[in-house]
C-alpha cells in the first residue's frame, strides 16, 4: 500500500509550488490534478508518471467528488507514490476533508502538503497588504454560496478585508448586500484574475461599481478570479496605479 499525498499548488506559477511540494511531485507514480492547475507544473513528475485530470470548474462537466476519492484510494493500491495536486492550498475551499476521510477509511497514510492560497498571492501581485495598520486588522476568507432552495445567504461576513473565491458571476449581488449593510459605496474593490500567471489581470473599481455591473464586461469567464473588497486594497499615496474601470476595460 502506497502513500498519498495532498499537497497545494499555489495559485498558478509553477515556480510558486513549496520545495517540498515540487520534491514529493517528482517521486509521484500517479497525480490527480486540479482543472486549475498550470500544466507547466506537471512537469516536476517523473515522465513515467500518470497524470489524471480530475478538476473541477464551474459550469463545465466535472468528476464527481466521490469518484475522485475512489480513484485516490485505488491508486494508492497500486503504487507507492500518489500525489494530490490541489490547487492553491489544500485545506481552503479544496474538499480536503472528504479526500482525507476516504484515506482513513481504507487505512491509507497520507500527508498534506500546505500551499500558497489564491488570496495571499493576489495581494502580492497587487502590492496592497491584507492587513494594514489602523484599517485592517481582521480578513474573511469566502465563497459566496446559498443553500439549496433558498435566496437567504449561509453567512454573514464581517471582516475589514473581504475575500472571495469563486465570486466572480455573484459580484453585483456580493456588493449590493455588502452595501445594503452599510459599507461605503466608495469601498475599494479589485480582481485579480489568473493570478501569477502570464494570463493575469486585474481590475480596481468601488463598491458602487460593482454593484452596477462595471466588472461584468471585464472579467473572462474561462479563468479563476478572486474579489477582494476593503480600504486595504485602496491605492497608496503616490502609487502608479489606475483606479479607473473604464480606462482598465478599454485596455483590455
Amino acid at each position: 500500500m502506497g502513500k498519498v499525498y495532498l499537497i497545494g499548488a499555489g495559485p498558478g506559477a509553477a515556480d510558486l509550488i513549496t520545495v517540498r511540494g515540487a520534491r514529493l511531485l517528482g517521486m509521484a507514480d500517479v497525480v490527480l490534478h486540479d482543472a486549475l492547475v498550470e500544466p507547466a507544473m506537471l512537469d516536476y513528475a517523473p515522465a513515467h508518471a500518470r497524470r489524471i485530470a480530475v478538476g473541477k470548474r464551474c459550469g463545465q462537466l466535472s468528476t464527481a467528488q466521490q469518484f475522485i476519492n475512489k480513484q485516490i484510494v485505488d491508486a494508492a493500491l497500486e503504487h507507492d507514490v500518489v500525489v494530490r495536486l490541489k490547487g492553491g492550498d489544500p485545506m481552503l475551499f479544496g474538499r480536503a476533508d472528504e479526500e482525507m476521510r476516504a484515506l482513513e477509511a481504507a487505512g491509507i497514510e497520507y500527508e498534506v502538503v500546505p500551499g500558497i492560497t489564491a488570496a495571499l498571492a493576489s495581494a502580492a501581485s497587487l502590492k496592497r497588504s491584507l492587513t494594514l495598520r489602523g484599517v485592517s486588522r481582521s480578513i474573511a476568507l469566502a465563497t459566496f454560496s446559498r443553500a439549496p432552495g433558498s435566496d437567504e445567504i449561509r453567512e454573514q461576513v464581517n471582516a475589514d478585508s473581504l475575500v472571495f473565491y469563486m465570486g466572480r458571476d455573484s459580484g453585483v449581488e456580493i456588493a449590493q448586500q455588502l452595501i445594503d449593510a452599510g459599507r461605503a459605496v466608495s469601498t475599494p474593490v479589485a480582481i485579480v484574475e489568473a493570478c501569477s500567471t502570464e494570463r493575469e489581470r486585474t481590475l480596481t473599481l468601488t463598491l458602487e461599481e460593482l454593484a452596477a455591473g462595471e466588472a461584468q464586461r471585464w472579467v473572462d469567464a474561462s479563468q479563476p478570479s478572486l474579489l477582494m473588497i476593503g480600504e486595504a486594497f485602496a491605492a497608496r499615496a503616490g502609487q502608479r496605479t489606475d483606479s479607473s474601470s473604464e480606462a482598465l476595460l478599454s485596455a483590455a
